[in-house]
């Protein structure tokens, strides 16, 4: 339920403080212990290869697994960039672009003492690309395999070196490699020989299904209690491979809280120590009570993904360029959202080496819109119909309910008549990858799913690109585009990082002058926590590290 009263709604939230004092876990003196309310609804899968979109990454990907490369999440200042993980090193063959060589981080354990070498690489590659090997787990190939859409196999070279082999030449595998979690394939098989099943397939579910409540990662954290929907534990790993990174706090709690409201009475009440996007309208009284705020811009986009399947009303280019004009993006960062959001006038903004040089100005000109809208045959005495698949909350979602809204409001004054279908976070991300041609896109022809702009397949490769239509990655709209597919396969080949930047610059262009997505926002992650959370250092990126995080007793 959207509450649009401000008193009303700051009015609920001190209930809910008074009401929660007994529902949340009080926890023993003796030890530290940081307390997170998430936006997600359910505890985010922790068997490797999380769901909830980034927000599982965040708290159960980046907790207890390391990948072969790294985000460096050190700064709040510098852009985050890849860095060595699990693999130290890496190469691309001069004579076979198809060809990578891995050399991998020697003396590296799992959580249950087993060695992390070549063999492990290879099995978590084949646990999500090979179908015949039994760890090939199907649950887990939509979340990982839609995000490194090229690679195709591993090779074992020696126990510290492995060979990755792409589709096609891909400069983009060491970053699309940083969302490949390596699980313990020794914890795995323990599990597997323990199963009950009819056949192999089924005692390998049964196996992952015990795994995911007694995983084993490298990561900085291990899992110590997991209670599906309610609860997850994590405690420090002391033996941590990178000392700089060791956790020094002794437990974290995450504890799904999908509505904003609900988080910060939480806060409020001293049930827990940290909230993820915490009510923008309890941001002054939370100031107020000496609870410390964070934010900084991210490489995070809220936007609206058009369908171009026939039929659509987005196929019109005047419709798309009317919607992007009719919104004023800096009343919704003013009065809405508090201050807690970046206008978008694209995927990136002036300054951002992918920018390019769009003709096609992203500002608020409703005047110019309903004359886009006239143009295509609309007005006030015809309206066009359209309709948008949202969630109440989730990962990166901001306010969805209240900023799409906002939306429906904005574009009303621009012919448009916006229907809202609202359904769960992790349903409607599921659902952004079957596209808009799937039942459960429910008659939408545009869906708000908010898309990380990391690196440049995240960012832009996954959307445009032909190839990347469902079910293979995200172009949940089927654009097919000859000159998109075309900058894409340029930027992809190009090894020279001067001449890759120029080709994606190029492409996000392209993408402004077709007013690809109805661009809203750059969300700037913010949180609210206790002041006695410290060393908390919130880098420009959608991650954060929570080892360096310290809380008072």
């Amino acid at each position: 339920m959207l509450i649009k009263n401000k008193k009303t709604r700051a009015a609920l939230i001190a209930l809910l403080a008074l009401g929660s004092a007994a529902a949340w876990p009080r926890v023993a003196s003796a030890e530290t212990v940081l307390r997170i309310g998430m936006t997600a609804a359910d505890i985010p899968r922790t068997l490797g290869q999380p769901d909830q979109g980034f927000e599982g990454n965040r708290f159960t990907g980046l907790t207890m697994y390391d990948a072969l490369t790294s985000w460096d999440l050190s700064s709040a200042d510098k852009p985050s960039v890849v860095i060595p993980g699990l693999a130290t090193e890496w190469k691309v063959d001069d004579a076979d672009k198809t060809k990578w060589t891995f050399k991998l981080r020697p003396g590296v354990t799992f959580h249950d003492g087993s060695p992390f070498n070549a063999d492990a690489v290879v099995w978590n590659v084949e646990k999500v690309l090979k179908q015949d090997a039994p760890q090939f787990d199907a649950s887990q190939v939509g979340v990982t395999a839609s995000r490194m859409p090229t690679l195709a196999s591993a090779k074992k070279i020696d126990d510290m070196t492995v060979e990755l082999t792409t589709k096609e030449p891909d400069s983009f595998l060491p970053i699309n490699l940083t969302n490949l979690f390596m699980a313990s394939p020794a914890k795995w098989q323990a599990f597997y020989d323990k199963a009950e099943g009819a056949d192999a397939k089924a005692k390998s579910q049964a196996a992952w299904t015990a795994f995911a409540k007694d995983a084993s990662g490298t990561g900085p954290w291990k899992m110590a209690s997991f209670t599906p929907r309610e609860r997850l534990e994590l405690v420090k790993n002391a033996s941590y491979w990178d000392k700089a990174r060791v956790p020094k706090i002794d437990k974290m709690v995450l504890l799904p809280m999908p509505e904003a409201n609900a988080r910060t009475a939480a806060l409020l009440s001293g049930q827990v120590d940290w909230v993820e996007a915490p009510a923008p309208d309890a941001l002054p009284e939370l100031k107020q009570r000496g609870f410390k705020l964070s934010a900084n811009e991210q490489p995070h986009v809220w936007p609206w993904q058009f369908s171009r399947v026939e039929g659509s009303p987005w196929n019109d280019i005047r419709v798309r360029k009317a919607a992007n004009l009719c919104v004023d993006r800096e009343g919704l960062k003013d009065g809405l959202l508090a201050g807690l959001m970046v206008p978008a006038s694209g995927t990136f903004e002036p300054g951002h080496p992918w920018r390019g040089k769009p003709s096609f100005e992203i500002k608020y000109d409703k005047a110019a819109a309903q004359k886009l809208m006239q143009e295509a045959g609309f007005g006030p005495s015809k309206k066009l119909a359209v309709k948008i698949q949202t969630s109440a909350s989730g990962s990166g979602q901001m306010q969805p309910l209240p900023m799409n809204e906002y939306l429906q409001q904005a574009l009303a004054e621009c012919y448009f008549d916006v229907k809202l279908d609202v359904i769960e976070w992790n349903t409607l991300f599921t659902n952004w990858r079957r596209g808009a041609k799937d039942p459960s896109a429910n008659g939408s022809n545009a869906t708000n799913v908010t898309y990380a702009a990391m690196d440049p397949f995240f960012a832009l490769v996954r959307f445009l690109q032909s190839s990347m239509a469902p079910p293979v990655s995200n172009n949940w709209g089927f654009i097919n585009d000859p000159k998109f597919d075309e900058l894409v396969k340029k930027a992809r080949q190009t090894f020279d990082p001067a001449a890759r930047d120029a080709a994606l610059a190029e492409l996000h262009a392209a993408s402004v002058d077709d007013a690809a997505f109805l661009y809203v926002a750059h969300d700037v992650g913010p949180r609210a926590m206790s002041p006695k959370v410290t060393g908390v250092v919130q880098p420009k990126s959608w991650f954060i590290d929570f080892s360096p995080v310290s809380i008072a007793q």
